[in-house]
């Protein structure tokens, strides 16, 4: 057997959202579980966040119908609203939120009324989603004369809440709070940089995502310094140990160039699996428990990683992110974040739980 295996660990993702339901501080905790559960599977983070948190919260109404069809009884906020007068119709079926983000989604609720919990996005910032303050009060009006219709309250997303140096998320605050004031409806805003680092961002309800897999929101800080553990561990094992000489060129592009002589370990994994093409020379990973790095460009099928001073041999471990060597640290060599790495990984993997 290839060996290439991406191991989920339920019991961390329970103990994360412990964490963020300690920082909720009494506010409501929704999971987010969007895009197959940050690639660790949606309805299996359902189940390991049952009884954890107070609801999900998913993109899609295709999530949220295959949440409902697994069983889950819990509340569902369904991030993206609807999008035709039928979804209308179905997340009333469903019984889940839906967030109403412009007037188009009004219109249509208000030709075809169902009953159906609503969240109002309100722009502050973002500049993505959501209405202006403005055009947020006419919408609210309307809305809370649609028979059935329950608006649950204001809904903002921060901008900038992980960077170290925060622009706006203060001012973001301040103005949906200003018209939360001004309309009587409580605010949920918090992801999981605000749920950590700002308080007065609790209000109702959080919408912890990243935290709960284990990674830290914050370039500065880890994710063990934060009391989270990893909920992945991808490993693949050796298949090849060869020399290499001083000069001696590795991979595609001989884009790494031996400065000395020593031992080259190739790795059963690559794009193919959902390892990050673009991981430079230099990429952490772990043989054997002990830290070393990539070297030689990742080819759909397989990496190469230095050995020097290693004691290695065919058929050993090799552990891409997890336990010795974190997501946040490969992402960061990479360039991205770790949610992209996350929801990356192929079916090709061999997948175990526990």
């Amino acid at each position: 057997m290839r060996g290439t295996r991406l191991q989920i660990r339920p019991a961390a993702l329970a103990h994360n959202a412990g964490v963020a339901r300690t920082l909720a501080n009494g506010a409501q905790v929704f999971a987010m579980i969007k895009a197959n559960g940050y690639g660790h599977g949606l309805t299996l983070a359902a189940d390991a966040l049952a009884g954890q948190v107070d609801g999900l919260g998913v993109a899609l109404l295709e999530e949220a119908r295959a949440v409902r069809e697994h069983g889950v009884r819990e509340p569902v906020l369904v991030a993206e609203g609807f999008f035709d007068q039928e979804e209308i119709a179905e997340a009333s079926r469903l019984d889940v939120e839906v967030v109403v983000h412009a007037p188009w989604q009004v219109a249509l609720l208000r030709k075809r009324p169902a009953p159906l919990g609503v969240w109002l996005k309100i722009n502050t910032g973002m500049n993505r989603l959501g209405m202006v303050p403005e055009q947020a009060r006419e919408q609210a009006a309307i809305l809370r004369a649609i028979p059935g219709v329950r608006l649950l309250g204001l809904m903002s997303h921060f901008a900038c809440a992980d960077q170290q140096d925060d622009p706006l998320s203060e001012r973001q605050l301040a103005a949906v709070l200003a018209l939360s004031g001004e309309l009587g409806l409580p605010v949920t805003a918090a992801n999981s940089a605000a749920l950590i680092r700002y308080p007065a961002a609790r209000r109702r309800r959080v919408r912890p995502g990243i935290m709960l897999y284990g990674s830290s929101p914050f370039p500065w800080r880890s994710a063990g310094e934060l009391g989270l553990r990893p909920t992945q561990r991808f490993r693949a094992r050796l298949i090849a140990v060869n020399p290499i000489y001083a000069g001696q060129t590795v991979g595609y592009g001989a884009t790494w160039r031996a400065p000395e002589s020593g031992t080259i370990g190739v790795v059963a994994v690559g794009y193919g699996d959902g390892y990050p093409r673009h991981a430079p020379n230099g990429t952490p990973v772990a043989v054997n428990g002990r830290r070393t790095e990539l070297v030689g460009r990742v080819s759909m099928d397989m990496i190469t990683v230095r050995l020097d001073g290693l004691e290695a041999r065919v058929g050993d471990e090799v552990e891409l992110w997890g336990d010795t060597v974190s997501v946040d640290e490969v992402a960061a060599a990479c360039g991205t974040i770790s949610y992209e790495l996350f929801c990356q990984i192929t079916a090709r993997p061999e997948r175990v739980v526990g």
